[in-house]
């Protein structure tokens, strides 16, 4: 058995862990709850090849209420992710591109006067469905990109006056180009650490990007997905998701990582609470698809990079030492003591 996520479920792990491939097979329980994690997963892996890992913690995301920002170059399965997503589980989907010159009104909708009632009809705009793809986020103008900030943090949105609950399975995902690339703007922090996870999605193996473009020859097969769970069961999930169990231990664990990233003379700016709420959330909604029904401290060093990653800013020092955020966390990580029983 390798060390991916049969390894949390069942064997003691270093103080440093890190992901290998994913075998679903060996942490994919009997159980009905497991077992709906496995349909999802198995559904999507069919169109996006070898990135298991990378759909578990989009799931993770997803459970625990939170929103994943996936950056990778143009053409490595980010959209397609999505779609596949939404359409395993028979939720509504809704894509917006975004571009220099996209509003706001282009995302959240627009009041247009009706002749005939001599009233103003707002018209929704695409961030009412469960899934929302912001494709290219960084494209788009810091003014356009803010608009998301009270619909990712609160599940709602305040046009002319008025408030609009979104779908309580509210989930964006935003695509990202590297922010090196003509045409971009940097996300602020603000937006920034609203995303629960900040995702890689990488190049598939040789062997895997040959057959992806095999099926793609005759048409991409994310036309052809069909749902394996209704939108009620992720609902479910969702809510079971919530009652995992996380130890006084666990808590304190995860208070002295936060800590250490802002005294870490590589960091300007350490993680904020929202970072720690989200990785206790991530961390209960991994280990439900796990099959386990508390947080043991291997699944909160799987996630820590992901969900700290983006929410630390490095100092000028650091930068020309040429270290990257992961590197540090990575350290941290491994000069935390690890409370028992894991």
């Amino acid at each position: 058995m390798g060390r991916g996520l049969a390894a949390l479920s069942g064997r003691k792990l270093p103080i440093f862990f890190k992901f290998d491939t994913i075998q679903l097979s060996d942490f994919i329980g009997g159980n009905n709850l497991n077992e709906k994690i496995k349909k999802i997963v198995d559904q999507v892996k069919t169109v996006i090849l070898d990135k298991d890992e990378v759909i578990v913690k989009v799931l993770s995301s997803w459970l625990a209420g939170g929103h994943v920002l996936l950056e990778d170059y143009p053409g490595t399965g980010k959209t397609i992710l999505s779609r596949a997503l939404s359409q395993a589980t028979n939720c509504s989907f809704s894509r917006v591109q975004f571009t220099p010159d996209l509003l706001p009104s282009d995302i959240l909708g627009v009041s247009i006067y009706n002749q005939k009632t001599s009233e103003f009809d707002f018209h929704q705009g695409p961030i009412f469905t469960s899934f929302l793809l912001g494709d290219e986020i960084n494209r788009a103008t810091p003014k356009t990109q803010s608009a998301l900030l009270e619909a990712m943090s609160e599940g709602q949105i305040s046009v002319e006056g008025h408030r609009f609950k979104l779908d309580p399975m509210f989930f964006v995902m935003a695509t990202q180009n590297p922010i090196e690339q003509l045409g971009t703007f940097e996300l602020p922090e603000a937006q920034l650490d609203r995303f629960m996870m900040k995702i890689s999605m990488g190049y598939p193996s040789p062997e895997f990007e040959i057959k992806m473009v095999k099926d793609q020859l005759q048409g991409h097969p994310v036309e052809s997905l069909k749902p394996v769970v209704s939108k009620q069961e992720v609902m479910e999930l969702k809510a079971l998701s919530q009652n995992i169990k996380v130890t006084d231990d666990i808590y304190g664990y995860i208070s002295k990582l936060v800590q250490l990233t802002r005294s870490n003379e590589a960091f300007k700016l350490g993680v904020s609470p929202r970072g720690m709420i989200a990785l206790v959330k991530a961390s209960q909604a991994l280990s439900l698809c796990m099959g386990m029904d508390y947080v043991k401290p291997s699944v909160v060093q799987a996630l820590l990079p992901e969900v700290f990653g983006h929410r630390v800013l490095l100092t000028p020092e650091a930068h020309l030492k040429g270290l990257v955020p992961s590197q540090v966390l990575n350290e941290i990580i491994k000069n935390v003591p690890v409370p028992r029983g894991d």
